[in-house]
């Protein structure tokens, strides 16, 4: 089907051999054909080049961490495949400067000009959303379509790792995970959400930034630069 090609164009290419068989399933082709039926397909978001760019940077086995979101931005020119992350030149949505601010409790770094988290995935960080697609306007539409299915199964292939990892849950929706993830192998972080709805009962103080460093500093795994600009 024309609307599969290229879908792992850019991908990394120790990726693709996972993103390939997951195509095959019935789920996920189901899936695409439920989106390819859409007929706003300028009204998905992010635009479709981007759906799959949280697996660009790196292998499943040099991830460092992974930060987990519930669904893509859905507003026009938010979003663009990294979880919590919007291009440059867009205002910071409330979560990501709450983000921004517990970075600079925890580690003493001012807010970047940028929102833009391409640094982080750059370094191992995997900003993954429990759904990859949302409409224009309406958030979580695409939850239950499949990407759920499909999200977990990316949490339970780098569960299967074997190099140490850090899974960073921020929420009661990202805490439902935890349970697709070994913790004899992994640091598993469950804080808050940076919601402005929740981030005064816990999100902020929590310093998962030094906490992701120091456990990757035990493990003997290079930290993370999490400065921006």
């Amino acid at each position: 089907m024309v609307f599969y090609e290229d879908l792992f164009k850019s991908v990394h290419p120790k990726w693709k051999d996972f993103l390939n068989d997951e195509l095959q399933e019935d789920y996920f082709q189901d899936l695409m054909k439920r989106l390819h039926a859409l007929p706003r397909q300028d009204l998905i978001y992010p635009p479709k080049p981007f759906w799959f760019k949280a697996f660009n940077y790196f292998a499943p086995e040099d991830c460092k961490a992974l930060i987990l979101g519930q669904d893509p931005y859905h507003g026009p020119g938010q979003a663009h495949g990294l979880s919590f992350s919007v291009p440059l030149g867009q205002a910071f949505p409330p979560s990501l400067r709450n983000i921004f601010k517990e970075l600079q409790d925890d580690l003493g770094f001012a807010p970047p000009f940028s929102g833009d988290l391409s640094a982080w995935a750059g370094q191992g960080v995997l900003l993954l959303n429990s759904a990859l697609t949302v409409e224009d306007g309406n958030a979580g539409a695409h939850l239950k379509w499949g990407w759920e299915k499909f999200s977990d199964r990316v949490i339970r292939h780098l569960s299967e790792q074997e190099k140490n990892s850090t899974f960073i849950l921020w929420g009661k929706f990202a805490h439902k995970k935890a349970n697709l993830i070994n913790r004899e192998k992994h640091f598993v972080l469950e804080e808050v959400h940076p919601s402005p709805l929740s981030a005064y009962r816990g999100f902020f103080g929590s310093k998962p930034f030094s906490k992701v460093n120091a456990f990757l500093d035990s493990a003997n795994r290079k930290s993370i630069k999490w400065e921006l600009d």
